[in-house]
């Protein structure tokens, strides 16, 4: 499996972006996808996840609202709002091996991962 992220820019503090993460040789359609992300200087965190059946959904502490996970057969989409130059980081899509799992929030629980996509928010 092959994940391919985009999307990410340069944006306004307050505005908005829309990430998508395409997977290549095989569906999501029982797959766990996430989003993590590393800021500059930091370690790699929990943004967003999503499980198999996209019933059940996990996002890291600092979200509070702004963003939302989904998913269809072949995409991952993490929408962005309200960003804040705290949110400046390189992120990363990810999806489980396994099917049918949960929606994780350890980065252990993914075993595909996309090469990242860099979000600047410029205040």
């Amino acid at each position: 499996v092959q994940l391919q992220a985009s999307g990410g820019g340069l944006v306004q503090v307050g505005g908005s972006l829309r990430l998508s993460c395409e997977a290549s040789g095989r569906t999501l359609s029982e797959t766990t996808v996430g989003w993590f992300r590393r800021p500059p200087g930091k370690a790699r965190e929990f943004v967003a996840s999503l499980n198999w059946s996209g019933h059940l959904t996990n996002y890291g502490d600092f979200v509070k609202g702004r963003f939302t996970i989904s998913k269809d057969n072949t995409k991952v989409y993490l929408q962005m709002s309200s960003l804040q130059p705290e949110d400046t980081a390189a992120y990363y899509c990810a999806a489980d091996r396994k099917t049918r799992g949960g929606a994780y929030t350890n980065a252990r629980n993914f075993d595909y991962w996309g090469q990242g996509t860099q979000v600047t928010v410029s205040s």
